[in-house]
Parts: structure tokens; sequence; C-alpha cells
């Protein structure tokens, strides 16, 4: 195969797949390259596209003091339109003659974060160049903060990657290590490669979530968002016009 036959596809099919998928409502989208993970973990797929939407900035406000029934049914509806999203968007990789796998929620256990999974969301995402996993274990993004639900389709489509996002751009930040009321989050940097068990702690994190979940709107579940709600990265957000 000649090798400018590759870069003019690569070109196309990347511009065209972006404008499709920020067309049907993502927020962002990037592209990584995934071969150095182990061919099991992403069922031998080479690039993984990575797909994130944005919660209503009300939405986030709202959640200052405890979860709100409106913050778990955003939660609930972002990820419904990621399933959409990424399945739409793996029919166009098809159509181009490539192929591709879409991560739906039911494909990785629902959308449960404290369930891990061969290829988790966020390493896809950081492969992609979204951004960083943060001291409270979420991605961070320097567009929205935390405050993003995002999904992944496997492909073999010849895609222009990012650069990967190996460290922690959080830096000496405390806001969220000390706002945690697990304390879940040990404070400890991400860096490429760490478990997440090494620098927090996602059953002190769920006990705390339950917990405020039954006192902020009596739900029988397992969300909080205070992380989201006080990291600088969302606040960032928040705060502009």
């Amino acid at each position: 195969m000649h090798p400018g036959w590759y870069n003019v596809h690569m070109d196309t099919t990347s511009s065209e797949l972006r404008k499709f998928l920020v067309d049907e409502g993502a927020d962002l989208v990037g592209f990584g390259d995934i071969s150095e993970l182990a061919a099991e973990s992403r069922d031998g797929y080479p690039r993984a596209v990575s797909v994130a939407v944005k919660y209503p900035k009300d939405i986030i406000r709202g959640i200052s003091e405890l979860p709100t029934k409106e913050y778990y049914e955003w939660y609930c509806k972002l990820n419904d339109k990621l399933d959409k999203l990424v399945e739409s968007g793996a029919v166009f990789i098809q159509s181009k003659g490539f192929k591709a796998y879409a991560m739906t929620r039911s494909r990785v256990g629902g959308g449960d974060e404290n369930l891990k999974t061969p290829l988790p969301l966020k390493t896809a995402a950081t492969r992609a160049g979204l951004g960083w996993i943060g001291k409270c274990a979420l991605l961070v993004t320097e567009e929205y903060g935390s405050m993003v639900r995002f999904c992944t389709i496997l492909t073999d489509a010849p895609l222009e990657t990012a650069r990967p996002v190996d460290e922690s751009r959080c830096g000496d930040c405390t806001v969220c290590t000390d706002a945690c009321p697990g304390d879940a989050v040990s404070g400890k940097l991400w860096k490429k490669g760490m478990q997440r068990e090494e620098f927090f702690d996602a059953t002190k994190c769920e006990k705390a979530a339950s917990e405020r979940t039954k006192r902020g709107f009596g739900g029988d579940i397992t969300i909080c968002g205070k992380c989201i709600e006080i990291c600088p990265w969302t606040r960032k957000y928040l705060e502009s016009p």
C-alpha cells in the first residue's frame, strides 16, 4: 500500500468522523493509538475513538452541598446519549469500510465507576489526548474539567491520533483531596501505568456516595459528584460566559 494512500484516508476519515460525532452531539472527540496496550484488552484493535459529553452548568452547580435527583437523571441521560453516539459512530466507520466496536454501557458493565473493565474508558481518553486522570480518579479535561461523561469506539480505521496524556496536570492542588466526604483521595498524582488503588480508594468513595445520595434525595443508588463540582478546572468552565 502506498504511504500517500494511507495519509489521505487518515486525514479524510479523521475529519469526517469528528464532524459526524460533533454534529450528533459530542462535546469532545479524540483519536488515540492504543496498540501498546495488551491485545486482549482492546480486542486486537489498534485505535480508539474517545467521545465526551458535558453536564449542563446548572446541574453541576446544584450539587455543591449534596447530590440531587436532577444530577442523577442527567447522569443516566448522558450515558444513554453516549451509547447512541458510539453506536452511530461505529456504523459510520463501518460504512467507510473499516471495523469498529462500540463500547456501550451494556458491554462495559453499565457505567458502574467501580467496575473494572479490560480497557477502562479513562485509559482510552488519555490515549486520545482528551485529558488526564485527576487525584479523585476522574478524567479531567482542560475544556470542561471533570463535568463530562465519555465512551469509546475501538477501530482499525486510519485515524490521525493525538499525543497521549501520560501525566497528571493537577500539580500541588489539594481541592478534591480536602473536599472528598469519604476521604478516598490520597493526594498522589496519577501517571501512566498507575493502578487506581495506588492513589484512590474506590470502596471509601462508594460508601460515602451511597450515604450522600440518601441524604440528598433518598435514592437507593450510589452517586456523589462532589469532586466534579469542586475541581478548579470544572469551576473555570462554570464561571466562563
